[in-house]
Formats: C-alpha cells, structure tokens, sequence
C-alpha cells in the first residue's frame, strides 16, 4: 500500500464498508502502551452507542502507513469520513500502528498489539470471545504472524493481498497447524505485483490439508488494490461478526 489518506481509507474500508448497524457516529481515541522502556500510540474507535460485550476487530495496517503517532484522521473532514464508515460497524476497532523500521512478526510489535488488544477489551468492557484479526498487504502477513502465536486469542481471521511471515522452509503448514479450525477468509488479486498470489493459494492449501476452516476469493486480473473488491464482498462483515471462541 502507498503513502496518503485515500490508500490508508482503501485498506480501512475493505474491513468494515459492507456492515450496516450503529446509527450514531462514535470516536476515535488514541491510548498508549508500554513495551520495555517505550510508549507506543495506537488508537481505538469506539461506537456512540457504545454497549457491554461488543466483539472487537483488530486491524494491521500495510506498509505504508507505518509511523508513530497513529494513522487514522481524528479531526476535520477526514476525522468525520472516518468515523461515517466506522460508524457503521457494530465492534469496537483497535488501529495499532506499526514503527517505521519494523514489521507486524516483531516481538516488540506483537507484544504492543496484544497489550493494547487485552486494555482494550478490559477498558470498553468487550468480549473476549469475539475478536477478530485483520490485515491488509503487510497486515495480512501480520495476521499470519499473531494468529499463530497467539492462536487462543482470535475467533476470525480475514487477510487481504498478506502472505506467510516465515522466510525458510516450509512456510504455510506451520501456521496452518498453529491456528487450527480458526475460521480464515483470505482475498487476493491474482496479477498481484506486490505479493503474489501464491501467498494466498498455498496458505489456503496448507490449511485445507490441516482440516481448517477457510475461504477464499481471487479475483482475476486484479492487482495489489484488491480491497476495491472486498468492499463489495456483502457477506463478510456479517460472516466476521458471526463467529465466536464460545
């Protein structure tokens, strides 16, 4: 993903325009996490009609809104367009951000994200049954990445355009094996010039031979914007939402 405001909306959306619900517009509201001796700013979109036991949706960035203080327009007209399209998701939504010289597979980026997923559940009183990963580009190898370490913790997974984190040997059965029966949705573009589609394909396979539960859309002759083509996917926010550790 490039740098800007509309290819950071592309990626946001193609988690969460197919929802319908809240009517009221929520907030965004940055927090911070302590990591050894660092603090790390992320932020949290809450619904106005914020409830007890709302699922969460956890969502990594693509590389090219890797930064340090937060991603997400808070103010203005770009802070309004956000919260109209947030506003739409039944969930809370944790936006971590990833530093400029790491990946989401890090230990101090994993351990900020699972941090700042646990305050969050804690502070907005959510359930921990229903959280859910998602990732775009990057994210979608970060997806991989936390899912199968912390594999106990996430009720969905959704990657989009993302691959395997592991750079030797066998890359796609190790975390296939890791993640189990977790239901995954992945999305790819198969003239993707940026991840190949491989990515996706194998890793579907290698959960399939593992018994798992996924889905899989490829969409031909698309390319690395492949998220213009998940917001029309109107069954994927219900199917998300749907799905529970319980």
């Amino acid at each position: 993903m490039r740098n800007g405001l509309w290819s950071m909306l592309g990626g946001l959306l193609s988690t969460i325009a197919p929802a319908r619900g809240g009517d009221s517009q929520g907030s965004v509201h940055k927090r911070a996490v302590e990591v050894g001796a660092e603090n790390y700013t992320y932020q949290v979109y809450v619904p106005g009609d914020l409830q007890d036991n709302l699922p969460v949706i956890v969502f990594l960035h693509g590389i090219g809104q890797r930064g340090a203080g937060g991603f997400v327009p808070t103010e203005g007209t770009a802070g309004a367009l956000v919260r109209h399209y947030l506003g739409q998701v039944p969930a809370i939504v944790l936006l971590p951000q990833c530093r400029p010289d790491k990946f989401w597979a890090d230990p101090t980026m994993d351990r900020m994200v699972m941090d700042a997923l646990e305050r969050a559940v804690k502070e907005f009183g959510a359930d921990p049954n229903r959280v859910y990963l998602t990732g775009v580009s990057m994210g979608g190898y970060g997806v991989w990445h936390l899912a199968s370490h912390h594999p106990e913790k996430f009720a969905a997974l959704v990657s989009i355009c993302g691959g395997s984190p592991l750079q030797n040997g066998d890359r796609f059965s190790p975390i296939a094996r890791k993640i189990g029966g977790t239901p995954a949705w992945l999305f790819h573009g198969s003239d993707d010039p940026v991840v190949s589609a491989n990515e996706s394909r194998q890793m579907v396979e290698a959960i399939k031979v593992n018994h798992g539960n996924v889905k899989y859309n490829e969409y031909p002759g698309v390319g690395h914007n492949v998220w213009l083509q998940v917001i029309a996917e109107q069954d994927l926010m219900p199917w998300l939402l749907a799905q529970s550790l319980g």
